[in-house]
């Protein structure tokens, strides 16, 4: 017993006995159901990374896509955000990828990313996260004051181990092309937490996390829209400092977590004028004990020597770190730019925030010279007084 081929199909019109129509073939269903069977799928294979990591895959459509992708990375059609493998929106679904290839020059071995969320790990909860950040204002410590302290840690021989460490096991994501000739700007994005107290290491003291371009305690929460919780002309700031700076997000939180709200608020997959070129999360980060008011703790740092061992392009010579935290700056304190964190946003005094422009101003004002190392970034607000005294207000 066997199947028929498609063209000994016959077509009825009418009853069984063909009283009312007679029979006829089916030359055009049989004509199409023959060029469906001769031409065969066209499969193109894409290289894509997600949360660091690179995958393979190959597909026919755009529903192979995003089909695949879930099935990798455990994220649904409806979080997946791809940079870098079209312009605009992707087609619909049932589109082949030999049309994709004609129309939107989507070639075999094309290099994109791939961010979201996996099914089940949402994050719901600040307290839920992984990574507990470290507390700050009046533990902070500045580094730049104390050489003494800096260069302790410089030639510390476990700060040494610990970078080469890093530096042998990193891998970094460009999400956008270095571009040559530019310096490098280090940007701080971690989460914040309620006040509480330091008991273990400073009894009695009280702490804060905060950040410097984001008030993420109301962006974790949910209790205001992403976009709402960013520093006030954080992307004009961006666009303007990108002409002179590559620009690099660096976060004490966790991957999943970092290129979830990078893209909720607007720092990625959108079309801006500006584009981070790479990211760091908290595997790129280790702890060194400090001295506070005779009371001993621990704080973790963000060493730069790891992104030069990287990328030799960058170096203490055009590479500047902004952050909230001075003692981030603890293995680089030449390179540290401490700005004032951003909190409280939607008040009238987070509105009326304009750090931004003032770094803006001087980042500008810096990028032609050959050696940042040889600048006091300390005195940076000085410096835009005298360039622009309109911006001579306190800041927040």
């Amino acid at each position: 017993m066997f199947m028929e081929e498609p063209s000994q199909k016959k077509l009825k019109l009418g009853d069984e006995s063909g009283q009312d129509g007679g029979v006829a073939e089916a030359s055009v269903v049989d004509a199409e159901t023959r060029l469906e069977d001769s031409v065969p799928e066209r499969y193109i294979e894409l290289v894509f990374t997600w949360s660091s990591k690179p995958f393979t895959l190959s597909i026919a459509e755009v529903f192979d896509l995003k089909a695949s992708l879930q099935s990798l990375t455990n994220v649904p059609p409806e979080r997946q955000k791809i940079i870098g493998l079209v312009k605009g929106k992707l087609p619909a679904d049932d589109v082949c990828v030999q049309s994709i290839s004609g129309d939107l020059r989507l070639a075999p071995g094309k290099k994109f990313t791939l961010i979201g969320t996996p099914q089940g790990d949402e994050i719901k909860d600040p307290s839920q996260l992984e990574f507990l950040p470290d507390v700050l204002n009046d533990l902070d410590i500045d580094f730049s004051a104390a050489p003494e302290a800096a260069a302790a840690y410089l030639h510390d021989q476990r700060n040494k181990r610990k970078i080469r460490e890093i530096s042998a096991k990193l891998q970094v994501n460009i999400i956008h092309p270095l571009r040559e000739g530019k310096k490098l700007l280090v940007l701080d994005i971690d989460y914040s937490k309620d006040v509480f107290v330091l008991s273990q290491f400073a009894p009695g003291t009280r702490a804060e996390a905060t950040t410097a371009i984001l008030d993420t305690k109301p962006l974790t929460s949910g209790a205001l829209p992403p976009q709402e919780c960013v520093r006030p002309r954080l992307h004009e700031f961006l666009e303007a400092v990108y002409p002179h700076y590559d620009i690099c997000i660096w976060s004490q939180t966790s991957w999943v977590w970092l290129e979830t709200k990078l893209v909720e608020v607007g720092m990625l997959g959108t079309e801006r004028n500006y584009k981070i070129s790479f990211v760091l999360d908290k595997t790129t980060m280790f702890s060194v004990f400090s001295t506070r008011n005779g009371q001993p703790y621990r704080h973790h740092v963000k060493p730069l020597q790891i992104i030069w061992n990287r990328f030799p392009q960058y170096s203490a010579k055009n590479t500047i770190h902004v952050d909230d935290l001075a003692r981030n700056f603890a293995l680089n304190p030449r390179q540290g730019l401490k700005i004032s964190a951003f909190k409280d946003a939607h008040t009238p005094r987070a509105m009326s925030d304009r750090e931004l422009d003032k770094l803006a101003i001087y980042m500008v004002h810096i990028a032609d010279l050959d050696d940042l190392n040889k600048v006091q970034h300390k005195d940076w607000k000085n410096v835009v007084r005298g360039l622009r005294p309109d911006f001579d207000a306190p800041s927040t």
